[in-house]
C-alpha cells in the first residue's frame, strides 16, 4: 500500500498498512488533502520519427492525489504546460471532495474545462487524474486495481513490440524488432512508415526477413491519402502485413473507412489513439472506421474514458487494444472485454523501466499484473526522475 511520501524520504512504504486502513463503508466519507502534479522531460535513446513528426525526448506528467492516509499515482504523457492546467485549475475541483466518489469527480473535472476545450491537453490532464483516483481507492481498499474494475478477465496480457522508427536505419530496424520476437517472445511487432513513402516497401521488406513468422503491423500516423494508403496496403500485402494503422488521419472518418473497406481481407484497420472521449470512440464506430480500436488511457480520460471505449467495443463487437503506456495499462486491459493486446511501446517502456518500480516485464510476448500489490502496483522513483524535472 502506498503512504502519502515525506518530504524529505519517500520511503516510508512499511508504514502503509497502518496508514491505509479505511474500509470501503468509509471511502465516501474520506476527503481528498493535496492534489500533486510534476512535469519530467526525458530524452529519448536516439533520434525518433514517424510518418508526420519528429521528436528527441517525452514528456511525462506525474499526479499524485492524496487521502486518508494514502497516495494514489496516475500519470500521463504530454506537454508541460498541463502541470499549470492541474495546480491552477482543476487541483480545486477535487480538494476536500470525497474520494470515493470516482465518477462525480471525473464530472467536475470535464465540466470545469467546458470553456477551455477537452480534447488535448485538457484530457490528457484530466485522465491523469482519474487514474490517481482509482489508483488511490484500490489503494484504501487494499485490493488491485482491476479487482475495482470487476475483476481480471485475463491473467496476463499479450504485448506487440512497437517502435521501428522511420529515423532508424534498416540495421536499427532490423535489430528492434528482432529482439522483441526472439527476446521478448512478442507474436507481433510494429513499425512507423510514411516519412519516406518511396522507401516503405523496403523497409518493410527488411522488417519481414528479421521477425520470420511474427506477425508485421505497420503505423502512418495518419500520413497518407486514402489512394495513397490503398496503394501501400496493396505493396504491402506480399510481406504479410497483417495491420494497417492511421493510413489516413483520424480526422477523417470516411476516408479510414474507405481504406477499412477496400484494404485485403487480412489486413486490420486500427485508429483511435486521438480519441478523447466517448463521443469520439462513438464516432469511430459509428463510421465503421475500424477493424480494431484504439484507446490510450493517458488521453481518453483515464480509467473511466478507457473502459467506457471497452464497453462501446463489447456492444459494437470489434477488439481493443491499449495504445502505449503498458504499465499504466496493465489493471485495464486485464480487466476489459474484446481487449487483444497491448502496444509495447520502445519509448514508455524503457521511460516505465527507469521511472516506475513495479513496471512490468514480458515473458514469453505477455504481461502480468501482480495481485499482491494494490493499486496499479506502481511506484515512482522520485530520486530517479529528479535529474529529468522541468
Amino acid at each position: 500500500m502506498r503512504p502519502i511520501p515525506d518530504q524529505h524520504s519517500h520511503n516510508a512504504q512499511s508504514a502503509a498498512a497502518l496508514l491505509c486502513a479505511a474500509s470501503s463503508d468509509a471511502l465516501d466519507a474520506t476527503p481528498i488533502a493535496a492534489v500533486r502534479a510534476h512535469a519530467y522531460k526525458i530524452p529519448t535513446d536516439a533520434p525518433e520519427a514517424d510518418g508526420t513528426f519528429e521528436w528527441n525526448s517525452t514528456t511525462l506528467i506525474v499526479v499524485e492525489i492524496d487521502a486518508g492516509g494514502c497516495t494514489g499515482l496516475g500519470y500521463t504523457y504530454t506537454d508541460a504546460s498541463a502541470v499549470t492546467l492541474i495546480r491552477d485549475t482543476l487541483a480545486s475541483e477535487l480538494l476536500h471532495q470525497d474520494v470515493g466518489r470516482i465518477n462525480a469527480l471525473t464530472q467536475r473535472l470535464w465540466r470545469r474545462v467546458r470553456n477551455i476545450g477537452r480534447s488535448g491537453l485538457c484530457a490528457t490532464a484530466i485522465s491523469a487524474l482519474d487514474f490517481a483516483l482509482w489508483d488511490l481507492n484500490a489503494v484504501l481498499l487494499g485490493v488491485p486495481l482491476v479487482q475495482l474494475l470487476g475483476g481480471p478477465m485475463r491473467e496476463q496480457v499479450q504485448i506487440y513490440g512497437s517502435g521501428g522508427f522511420t529515423s532508424y536505419d534498416d540495421a536499427r530496424l532490423r535489430e528492434q524488432l528482432a529482439h522483441w520476437v526472439e527476446a521478448d517472445g512478442c507474436q507481433a511487432v510494429k513499425m512507423k512508415i510514411g516519412a519516406q513513402q518511396e522507401r516503405d516497401a523496403q523497409r518493410v521488406a527488411a522488417a519481414r526477413e528479421a521477425i520470420g513468422d511474427a506477425a508485421l503491423f505497420v503505423d502512418a500516423n495518419g500520413a497518407l491519402t486514402v489512394n495513397g494508403a490503398l496503394q501501400c496496403a496493396e505493396r504491402f500485402a506480399h510481406y504479410d502485413v497483417a495491420w494497417f494503422e492511421e493510413p489516413v488521419s483520424m480526422d477523417d472518418l470516411e476516408g479510414l473507412h474507405r481504406v477499412r473497406k477496400a484494404a485485403p481481407v487480412t489486413m486490420d484497420v486500427a485508429a483511435g489513439e486521438y480519441a478523447y472521449t466517448g463521443d469520439d470512440f462513438r464516432r469511430i464506430l459509428e463510421a465503421q472506421a475500424v477493424d480494431v480500436l484504439q484507446a490510450d488511457a493517458t488521453r481518453c480520460g483515464g480509467v473511466t474514458g478507457f473502459m467506457q471505449a471497452a464497453q462501446l467495443c463489447d456492444a459494437w463487437h470489434i477488439p481493443l487494444s491499449a495504445h502505449c503506456a503498458p504499465a499504466l495499462h496493465l489493471h485495464l486491459a486485464a480487466a476489459a472485454p474484446r481487449l487483444r493486446h497491448i502496444e509495447w511501446f520502445h519509448d514508455h517502456v524503457r521511460i516505465e523501466s527507469m521511472l516506475f518500480d513495479g513496471a512490468p516485464r514480458p515473458e514469453h510476448g505477455a504481461i502480468a499484473p501482480d495481485f499482491s500489490r494494490p493499486g496499479c502496483g506502481l511506484r515512482f522513483k522520485r530520486a530517479d526522475a529528479q535529474s529529468y524535472a522541468v
